[in-house]
């Protein structure tokens, strides 16, 4: 009897430290989680230089209103249509450079933007804008074949040809594209990148993103969304 009644007491304790270790368990679970859903961050950062050195303003603010901007363009599309800073008004958009012949990461980046096309082909809010590197080259025929090829959805997604020193200056000055600092260089040095821009509806800089690379285009979507929420 004594024996039965010792059994029953470790019984009792080993059913109360289990008990109490998988209440742990489930505290350390709850905790963790109320962690990572207070660090997400309010707004997405600003940039203003090839550093890409995040900002953190208040959209809206006054710091906001004076922080650098994508001035104003005028290019065009694969459907002759002229495209400015106006085809843009109250868009957030995903700017990109690229080239129709190039035998190596352009046919990936476009790739990769055709699925940020796929993700909010719906949203009239989100448009893409691919600039050609190529201009004398991608002619506005070229254009429309390309984008006929790759599944670009006209007026969704603008590829925009022009001029070419307009469209270096738009790369390298305005969305410092190329993050060589300290390198400078001329309408000569060819203009390459894999980055995607994301810019808001105030024509703000508001993440930069590895066209080439999958988890980086996943964060590219999550931002936009996020960026929406404004």
């Amino acid at each position: 009897m004594k024996l039965l009644l010792g059994i029953k007491k470790i019984g009792v304790v080993l059913f109360c430290l289990l008990a109490l270790l998988v209440s742990c368990k489930k505290q350390v679970k709850k905790e963790t989680v109320e962690v990572v859903e207070t660090s997400r961050v309010e707004y997405l950062p600003y940039y203003s230089d090839e550093s890409f050195t995040p900002y953190w303003i208040t959209p809206d603010s006054e710091e906001e209103k004076s922080f650098h901007k994508i001035p104003d363009f005028q290019l065009l599309n694969q459907l002759g249509d002229t495209v400015s800073q106006t085809t843009f008004d109250d868009k957030i958009y995903i700017a990109d450079f690229f080239f129709t012949t190039c035998p190596g990461i352009c046919l990936k980046m476009t790739g990769n933007m055709e699925k940020v096309q796929e993700a909010f082909k719906d949203d009239p809010e989100v448009l893409l804008l691919s600039h050609s590197v190529t201009p004398s080259v991608d002619s506005v025929p070229v254009l429309k074949n390309y984008a006929e090829k790759n599944g670009v959805k006209d007026n969704k997604w603008h590829l925009v040809t022009g001029d070419k020193t307009e469209i270096y200056n738009l790369g390298r000055i305005q969305y410092f594209v190329e993050n060589d600092m300290g390198v400078p260089k001329d309408i000569n040095d060819f203009l390459h990148t894999e980055n995607f821009l994301l810019i808001d509806k105030n024509k703000h800089i508001r993440g930069i993103y590895n066209g080439l690379n999958r988890a980086s285009i996943a964060q590219l979507i999550t931002d936009i969304k996020a960026l929406k929420l404004e």
